[in-house]
């Protein structure tokens, strides 16, 4: 048996979403790999600046306590 994680049920707040931070809907990102790359790629760029900024926020409330 095998379970396909992209079969799942969306809302529609999740397809705005989807076009607002990546600029394709869900059946695109679903359907075409060369696309799902991109949009997994940058939400990896995205979390790892995140982390960037938290440990450097908390680099700075260390160094003052």
């Amino acid at each position: 048996m095998i379970i396909d994680p992209l079969d799942m049920e969306y809302t529609s707040d999740m397809e705005k979403a989807m076009h607002g931070a990546h600029g394709v809907g869900y059946e695109v990102y679903k359907r075409k790999h060369n696309i799902r790359m991109k949009v997994e790629m940058k939400r990896e760029r995205e979390y790892r600046k995140s982390r960037r900024m938290i440990a450097g926020l908390d680099s700075k409330v260390n160094v003052n306590i």
